[in-house]
């Protein structure tokens, strides 16, 4: 993974909790905020920054990710999207920038499609990639599995991660990494989070009030005029490829397009088409373009 040094960083206070943000770049341009999945941290994105030449790029970790303070669900301060997506508001105002393009992937979706429904004048672009905006029973499995292996703890977090990685890639990024990279990345995943399975919990659990609450604000969502990408991957096993066309029909300004040989991990999978057609939409700001 290449170092990187940001041109600006810091925490955001939370009353008692941080959250860790970098800037990276060299100013005076349009920055792409990049939406961390549930299983990422800021560093994640480095490799990728050469891909985004021309913009600077914002990261930050949700509370519970990378440099972050750890979270925890309580009944007097649940973790919620909202307040993720407020995170990236205040960090904005922080930095005195106006507008962004922002770029959710799989966990940062969620936290995107909050942002755009509370702040939508503060976005240029909105792109989505491995999300949904439905009742799906099949997200509703995963996600309880999901849980279930979690209060497992440390003698069954090793099984949580390979059931992860066994569902999120497709078949051509699995044929082609070899064996041991893949192990790599599991590992480090692993060894991430064995210490913070409980944010890990606090974070899956923010989403249900989310989808609690989706059926009254769908109107809210439809309200974003924001031009908007979504780019699915069509070997998508973790969120069905109908739900995230479906989001199509949620925003006015949008487009779907279904990324071939690609799981859920879009960007890393195909980067040769993902990051190409991103930047093509960030240029243009036309979804129908």
């Amino acid at each position: 993974m290449a170092e990187r040094i940001p041109r600006a960083s810091g925490f955001l206070a939370d009353n008692e909790y941080r959250v860790w943000w970098e800037l990276h770049g060299e100013g005076d341009r349009d920055v792409v905020c990049l939406l961390n999945g549930l299983a990422m941290h800021t560093k994640a994105w480095y490799p990728f920054l050469d891909d985004l030449a021309g913009y600077d790029v914002l990261l930050y970790d949700y509370l519970g990710q990378g440099a972050s303070s750890d979270c925890a669900t309580s009944p007097d301060e649940p973790l919620t999207i909202p307040r993720l997506a407020g995170h990236l508001r205040a960090i904005l105002d922080h930095l005195a920038l106006e507008r962004v393009h922002v770029m959710g992937v799989s966990y940062g979706g969620f936290v995107a499609l909050e942002f755009a429904r509370l702040y939508q004048e503060r976005l240029h672009t909105l792109t989505l990639s491995g999300i949904l905006l439905s009742h799906e029973r099949t997200f509703e499995l995963y996600q309880a599995m999901s849980l279930r292996l979690y209060a497992g703890g440390r003698e069954l977090f090793p099984l949580y991660t390979h059931y992860l990685y066994e569902k999120i890639f497709g078949e051509r990024f699995l044929r082609s990494t070899p064996p041991e990279t893949l192990e790599a990345m599991r590992q480090r995943f692993e060894d991430r989070y064995v210490e913070r399975i409980h944010s890990l919990v606090s974070l899956t659990l923010a989403q249900n009030p989310f989808f609690a609450a989706l059926d009254e604000l769908l109107p809210a969502y439809r309200a974003v005029l924001t031009p908007t990408l979504i780019l699915a991957g069509e070997q998508d096993r973790a969120i069905p490829i109908w739900a995230q066309a479906s989001l199509a029909d949620v925003f006015p300004c949008s487009r779907f397009e279904l990324v071939p040989e690609a799981g859920h991990v879009v960007y890393l999978e195909r980067r040769d088409l993902f990051f190409p057609r991103l930047r093509r939409f960030l240029t243009s700001r036309d979804p129908q373009g």
